[in-house]
C-alpha cells in the first residue's frame, strides 16, 4: 500500500490505530498483529486472530519507527494487543530526544 501523511489505518485483528506521520516512498507492507492494517472506515477479514510472533502490543500516543535511521513515523491513537511491523520488520517505539542541560 502507499502511505501518505496523515492516513489513518486500523487493525483487522485488535483495537490498534494509528496515523501515519512520516510515510516511506513507494509500496509498503504496514501490518498488525501479523495481518495487514486497512483503511479506517474498510470492512475487516472475519476469522483473523493475532500471529503469536506479533503480539507485543501498541501504546496510546506513542511513535514508532524503524530500527534503522528510516524515515518512517507512525502515531497510535488507539492501542492494542499487536505489535506494528513494516515488510516483516518490527517497528520500535520512538524515545523522546533528551532536553539540554540548563547550567
Amino acid at each position: 500500500m502507499q502511505l501518505k501523511s496523515g492516513t489513518r489505518l486500523r487493525s483487522q485483528v485488535d483495537t490498534t490505530e494509528v496515523i501515519i506521520v512520516r510515510p516511506l516512498p513507494g509500496e509498503v507492507g504496514l501490518t498488525c498483529g501479523g495481518h495487514p492494517m486497512v483503511d479506517l472506515k474498510a470492512e475487516v477479514t472475519p476469522g483473523l486472530s493475532i500471529k503469536p510472533d506479533a503480539a507485543g502490543g501498541t501504546a496510546l500516543g506513542k511513535r514508532y519507527t524503524m530500527p534503522d535511521d528510516s524515515p518512517l513515523e507512525i502515531l497510535v491513537t488507539k492501542p492494542g494487543e499487536g505489535s506494528l511491523a513494516v515488510d516483516g520488520t518490527s517497528l520500535v517505539r520512538k524515545e523522546a530526544r533528551p532536553l539540554p542541560a540548563s547550567d
